[in-house]
């Protein structure tokens, strides 16, 4: 039997006391979505464009349900998809299933419904992976001094501190390239013909200036599409 000395029990105590839980995520996530809306709300924004939201939530119920079966532990989450005539982000997903959907980016690449729906079962994808938590824990584990502050300023810093964001964009690279395999594997799963979602990565190849080049944490445009029509192809040859 190994013998182990008081510090390192105590030492392997204090990391077990800094781990976070997937609920302490999820729990900050809320507090951040809740401010997120409230502003939206403030400003006339949330959910402003009926036939918009609408035609969100209509593709997005049947992709939440696929994801609640496929990944049980999201059943007991209280899911929820909002829209914003513009944002600074495309779309994004928080931990416990919170949604927020850009209509400009939408508008702009002229998404089909399937393509649509592509963007979402993406985002999906990243709130069930438990992309958030991946992403805490890989900052606490490059920046250890992180278990010893706040978990709110270490979600601020993932998304405002610039040196944190670099030494995490190798992760981010990973995650966004699960999320789009992922994401099209779960929407032609609820019944999307794959080619078809496919064309949302060759939308997004013609609208860069850079579609052969990494972007920040985001593999190249043209790289995902390549990827996304491979998958397409298996996932057809397979059959359903």
């Amino acid at each position: 039997m190994r013998r182990y000395s008081f510090a390192l029990i105590l030492l392997a105590y204090a990391g077990a006391a800094a781990a976070l839980t997937q609920a302490e995520v999820m729990a900050g996530a809320e507090r951040l979505y809740r401010e997120r809306m409230q502003e939206l709300q403030a400003r006339h924004q949330l959910d402003a464009d009926p036939a918009f939201h609408q035609r969100v939530q209509r593709i997005a119920r049947p992709l939440i349900a696929q994801a609640v079966h496929d990944y049980p532990e999201s059943a007991g989450w209280q899911w929820e998809v909002h829209t914003a005539p513009e944002d600074d982000e495309s779309a994004y997903a928080m931990a416990g299933g919170k949604l927020m959907v850009s209509r400009a980016y939408v508008h702009k690449l002229l998404l089909t419904d399937a393509e649509l729906a592509m963007l979402l079962a993406h985002e999906i994808c990243h709130a069930v992976l438990r992309h958030n938590l991946q992403e805490y824990e890989e900052a606490m584990r490059l920046e250890p001094a992180w278990r010893e502050r706040p978990f709110a300023e270490l979600q601020d810093a993932v998304d405002s501190d610039s040196a944190l964001m670099r030494k995490l964009a190798p992760l981010g690279m990973r995650q966004e390239a699960e999320a789009d395999r992922e994401g099209l594997k779960l929407a032609w799963r609820v019944g999307w013909p794959a080619p078809l979602l496919a064309r949302y990565f060759q939308k997004l190849v013609r609208s860069s200036h850079a579609p052969n080049f990494e972007q920040f944490a985001h593999p190249a445009p043209a790289q995902r599409w390549r990827a996304a029509q491979d998958l397409a192809a298996a996932l057809d040859a397979a059959g359903r």
